[in-house]
């Protein structure tokens, strides 16, 4: 199990962006997928993206394909959420997560969370 811890979160702008930071702790964890869930008040906890081990391969929810990008960095433990053209309907609790190799895109897939960055998109 990987310890996950989620930073980067805040107030902006809808059309701003902002850049979420996973940054995780645990020697295997290059060997992770890494995931992307997000919750709005009164709603389930729902798939944003994921990616690789190797960083080669991503996969976006279709409510922010072309908008955010996923990224890691093996060599620093972090992971990455750039988000771009934001709107208020992404105001969310965005959470980090860590699974094996193969998970798809269930929050039950992964084994590992972090406790959570608000982001908060204004109108």
């Amino acid at each position: 199990q990987v310890q996950l811890v989620e930073s980067g979160g805040g107030l902006v702008q809808a059309g701003g962006s902002l850049r979420l930071t996973c940054a995780a702790s645990g020697r295997t964890f290059r060997w992770y997928t890494m995931g992307w869930f997000r919750q709005a008040p009164g709603k389930e906890r729902e798939f944003v993206g994921r990616i690789d081990w190797s960083g080669g391969r991503t996969y976006y929810a279709d409510s922010v394909k072309g908008r955010f990008t996923i990224s890691r960095d093996n060599a620093k433990n972090t992971v990455y959420l750039q988000m771009n053209s934001l709107k208020p309907e992404d105001t969310a609790v965005y959470y980090c997560a860590a699974g094996p190799y193969g998970v798809g895109v269930k929050e039950t897939d992964f084994e590992s969370w972090g406790q959570g960055t608000q982001v908060t998109v204004s109108s």
